[in-house]
């Protein structure tokens, strides 16, 4: 008998004999499907199983980067439109980097949001994050430590698993380090795309520490027609400031425009921000986070070492402005202009919401001297980047007038009263919750 006659005669099913060719691959089919059912499991929720600690204590997980290179080319991170204020989502953004790294993925290029509605989110106006930030040179100064990818790069757009981000007062930041420490495991890490499903990215559970968050920080370079425009406010801050020492002083030429010094002022005194700050302080037990105009005006003007005529840039929400007198009452030899006395109003309405703030933040950016709002997110996050630039420089002492960026926080009274108190971002804490959220404890105090 040859093996074909004894493999026939043999090979049953139920107790039926299985002749027929066509038997015989009903079976290996129904035999593949079986396996894969028991092998890979498909879930959709958060399973509470038994896991081992995969990540560092200060879980910041730090790959090899040609292993990060080449594992996460062929697997995804997707999130949902990144909402809020400008810096708002540029902390979500950074969150959603650090979290496709701790799961070994590339994060798929997000939607960020043009419109800023606190109550409709579904009338939120998505912008593609190249429209803001440069992709490419994203990719190549982060090259090794966090990847962006394009949905191009997706093979096979229905190897998805949703991925629900838990929330309520149940849901800990145990448990959602837990559930992320779960989901970089098998099986879960065989799918192509992880799809994180969830409102207000912003809100996820903090995991990374501060230094990992100035990392992705610096890898965001605004798009170049963007800066472009960032570019001629700078210029324009400049040559007012030119021609205010030169109406001062006899000696001056064309040479030294590009020395004139200016501080920037992020006054943060329009009405929905009086509101969040009352409440906030009433919550917190601080008396230290609100600021009136007059209070901003005397702790400027008694910083030390301001040489005049100085120009103060003041950045403000013009439309959520009710106080239309911010100009007058500086001390003397401090010559203040917002965007309108400037000329540059135009620059700025024929742009959406997150664009102006974003040129708003590269001016303050690249003052001389900056002072904001230590409870403030658009100003935590310029003195993170100022501090990540003076560190860089090889810079020790972070603080004070002699430093390259100096910054003060306006709401914090110094040593001496009258002063705002010197501030640098503290880039040792353990994760960015005094910047997201504000702090009174500052790391020049």
């Amino acid at each position: 008998m040859d093996s074909s006659s004894y493999y026939n005669k043999n090979l049953r099913f139920f107790g039926v004999h299985l002749n027929s060719l066509a038997c015989k691959c009903a079976v290996l089919v129904v035999l593949v499907l079986v396996l894969r059912a028991v092998c890979l499991p498909r879930f959709s929720s958060f399973a509470a199983t038994q896991h081992t600690n995969l990540f560092p204590a200060n879980n910041s997980l730090t790959l090899n980067p040609q292993q990060l290179h080449d594992n996460a080319n062929s697997k995804f991170l997707e999130v949902p439109q990144i909402i809020w204020g400008l810096n708002n989502q540029k902390i979500a953004f950074a969150r959603a980097c650090l979290t496709a790294r701790m799961l070994n993925r590339t994060l798929l290029m997000p939607s960020l949001s043009a419109s800023l509605f606190y109550k409709e989110v579904d009338l939120l106006k998505p912008i593609s994050f190249d429209k803001v930030f440069q992709f490419e040179k994203f990719n190549s100064l982060c090259n090794g430590f966090v990847q962006l990818g394009r949905y191009s790069e997706v093979s096979n757009r229905s190897d998805v698993l949703e991925l629900q981000k838990g929330s309520g007062r149940r849901w800990t930041i145990e448990k959602d380090l837990g559930q992320l420490r779960e989901f970089s495991k098998h099986p879960y890490d065989e799918y192509e795309v992880l799809r994180i499903v969830g409102k207000n990215s912003f809100l996820w559970h903090d995991h990374w520490p501060t230094k990992d968050y100035a990392k992705v920080f610096e890898c965001l370079v605004l798009d170049e027609e963007i800066s472009r425009e960032a570019d001629k406010v700078v210029s324009r801050i400049r040559e007012i400031g030119f021609e205010e020492s030169r109406n001062a002083s006899e000696n001056g030429g064309n040479s030294a425009l590009q020395q004139v010094r200016y501080v920037a002022i992020h006054m943060r005194i329009e009405k929905d921000w009086m509101i969040h700050c009352k409440k906030l302080e009433q919550r917190l037990n601080i008396s230290e986070i609100c600021s009136s105009k007059d209070q901003i005006m005397q702790r400027v003007g008694n910083i030390a070492g301001l040489q005049t005529p100085m120009v103060i840039y003041v950045a403000v929400a013009d439309d959520l402005l009710e106080d239309k007198s911010i100009l007058s009452g500086w001390k003397e030899g401090l010559v203040p202009y917002e965007k309108k006395k400037l000329g540059v109003l135009d620059i700025y309405k024929k742009q959406s919401y997150l664009i102006q703030s974003a040129i708003d933040y590269e001016v303050c950016l690249r003052s001389d001297v900056f002072v904001g709002n230590s409870f403030s997110t658009f100003s935590s996050l310029v003195v993170l980047d100022r501090t990540q630039k003076m560190i860089n420089m090889g810079v020790a002492e972070l603080c004070g007038m002699d430093v390259r960026w100096p910054s003060y926080a306006y709401n914090l009274e110094g040593e001496s009263k009258g002063i705002p108190r010197p501030w640098a971002a503290n880039m040792s804490d353990s994760s960015l919750q005094a910047i997201s959220y504000g702090s009174n404890h500052i790391s020049c105090s």
